[in-house]
């Protein structure tokens, strides 16, 4: 509800992003790592910011104002292109989500949350494989899949028991990206 006027620049850390619905909850719909962005600018057409972000863990995040902004754009068009090239992934990211997702199972949102998750934040270790360090309660989980905590808990248990992947309370590893991505597949 602040005014928009600043875009912020993961540098270090672990960001949630997270937005309050019609009925009161709050719904996580990203986490953010270093070299993303987040924010918003009333130049850009979002008079108020409509997320919280929150640090997930210790973060350092650059912020640009959106006068500083326009001027680093035309003195460096290169940051204007990859602004727009973000804005557009996420609009593509959120257009496919939602046909996607109205029809897709319980665990087919979940793996595609993980698979997301792996592939912007993930850091590969090999035999133990694709290691999500970042703290994410089943409640952040559910928000990424559009579920909830119990079902979102039962989905990842299953795969747990499966070998697909492991977790602790403050990190997920992907222990089979193969299977993770079979369950992601639509039927």
């Amino acid at each position: 509800g602040e005014p928009a006027d600043a875009l912020y620049v993961v540098a270090e850390g672990r960001m949630r992003i997270a937005e309050d619905t019609a009925s009161g909850s709050v719904v996580v719909t990203d986490i953010l790592g270093p070299g993303q962005m987040f924010g918003a600018m009333s130049s850009l057409g979002d008079p108020v910011h409509q997320r919280t972000a929150t640090a997930l863990v210790g973060s350092c995040l650059l912020r640009i104002g959106q006068e500083a902004f326009r001027e680093v754009m035309v003195e460096n068009p290169v940051v204007g292109l990859r602004v727009v090239d973000d804005l557009a992934a996420r609009l593509s990211r959120a257009q496919s989500d939602m046909g996607r997702q109205s029809t897709a199972t319980v665990e087919q949102r979940v793996a595609r949350a993980l698979l997301r998750l792996a592939d912007s934040l993930g850091e590969d270790r090999g035999a133990q494989g694709l290691l999500l360090e970042v703290p994410l309660s089943r409640a952040d989980l559910a928000g990424l899949a559009r579920s909830t905590p119990e079902s979102v808990s039962r989905v990842m248990s299953a795969l747990r028991r499966e070998g697909v992947i492991d977790s602790g309370r403050r990190w997920t590893s992907i222990l089979d990206r193969d299977a993770l991505e079979e369950r992601a597949e639509d039927t």
